[in-house]
């Protein structure tokens, strides 16, 4: 038997506390000291985050790093979030986590994060200054991008099925919404 991991019942919770989760195969993020855990991906989902992530790859300059989660993004003490992939500037990076909010972060939904990463995602994003907040629906195919004027997401592209996204932040790259789940 594994050991049981007993977090705080009478404060939000912290990236410490969440230092301390054991890897179990779910992703665990706090969000404003709030802690969501989800189930591990479907196998669209996690085409969609590899062919993502490969195309990025080939994109990007290299003082740019993409990651695919589970990795950290620390937006704050109470406020760690897993992007499904996530581009950043490779000096932001520490060796364990991402200390500030990434160029690009992307969410692939699915039934279990469809409203965190449509909303609380999307808001915390947002907050934080992330310059390029895209989800992806592998189920319509879709791919819908925003970009941050005026400390606001503004939405600047929706693609489905076979339409291109073209994308220039933080790189260029086209992305086609059927290639990346089919």
């Amino acid at each position: 038997m594994g050991s049981v991991t007993v977090l705080p019942q009478s404060r939000p919770l912290t990236a410490d506390d969440l230092a301390g989760v054991p890897d179990d195969g779910h992703r665990y993020e706090l969000v404003d000291g709030t802690l969501i855990v989800t189930p591990a991906p479907s196998t669209r989902h996690q085409r969609a985050v590899a062919r993502l992530l490969k195309a990025l790859l080939e994109a990007l300059s290299e003082d740019l790093e993409a990651l695919a989660a589970p990795y950290d993004v620390r937006l704050a003490d109470d406020t760690v979030l897993q992007p499904d992939v996530l581009v950043c500037r490779r000096a932001d990076l520490t060796e364990l986590y991402l200390p500030t909010a990434p160029l690009l972060a992307v969410e692939v939904l699915s039934p279990s994060t469809r409203l965190v990463d449509l909303s609380l995602k999307h808001g915390r994003y947002e907050a934080a200054g992330c310059p390029s907040y895209w989800v992806i629906d592998p189920d319509e195919p879709s791919l819908r991008a925003w970009e941050l004027r005026d400390r606001t997401y503004v939405e600047v592209a929706v693609a489905v099925g076979n339409e291109e996204f073209l994308a220039t932040l933080p790189a260029t790259v086209t992305l086609v919404p059927d290639d990346l789940v089919r």
